[in-house]
C-alpha cells in the first residue's frame, strides 16, 4: 500500500507527455533502483535542456546537495525516462571523498517527457527531482 502511494504520488508530481512504459515498468525499476524507500523532492539540482534537438544524445547535469563526508553522502544517482521503452536509464555509484556530487553525461530519450531523478544517501534517505524535457526528433527505438 505504502509503494503504491509513493509511486502515485511520484508519477502526480511529473508532467508526463507521453508513456512508452507502462507504469508498472517504471514501478518495478524505480523499485529495483530505491527498495521500499519514499523519496522526498528536493536536494538534487536537475540541468537538462527544455528543448532537445535530436534525442539520441541530449545533455544531463545532476548535481546532489551532500557534504560526501564518510558520516553523510550521496551512494547512488538513478535516471529514469518513463517515455523510453525502457524507463531506467543510468545508474551511477559514488562513493565519500568526492568533492560534490554530480555526475554530467548524455542520454537517449524517445519522445517528449519528464526526466526523473532519484538520489540516495548512505543513510537510506532518497531525493527525487524532475524536469520536462522536449525533443524534436526521439533517440529510441520502439
Amino acid at each position: 500500500m505504502r509503494r503504491r502511494l509513493f509511486l502515485a504520488a511520484s508519477l502526480a508530481l511529473v508532467p508526463w507527455a507521453g508513456q512508452a512504459a507502462d507504469a508498472g515498468a517504471l514501478e518495478a525499476a524505480i523499485r529495483e533502483a530505491i527498495g521500499d524507500a519514499v523519496p522526498v523532492e528536493g536536494g538534487i539540482e536537475l540541468r537538462v535542456p527544455a528543448v532537445a534537438e535530436n534525442g539520441a544524445q541530449v545533455p544531463l547535469a545532476i548535481v546532489a546537495d551532500s557534504p560526501m563526508t564518510e558520516a553523510d553522502h550521496v551512494t547512488a544517482i538513478h535516471v529514469f525516462a518513463p517515455g523510453n521503452p525502457t524507463p531506467g536509464v543510468a545508474s551511477f555509484r559514488l562513493f565519500p571523498g568526492l568533492a560534490r556530487a554530480e555526475i554530467h553525461t548524455r542520454i537517449r530519450v524517445a519522445e517528449e517527457q519528464a526526466i526523473l531523478v532519484l538520489a540516495v544517501h548512505g543513510n537510506g534517505m532518497v531525493r527525487q527531482a524532475s524536469a520536462a524535457l522536449k525533443v524534436t526528433r526521439g533517440g529510441c527505438l520502439s
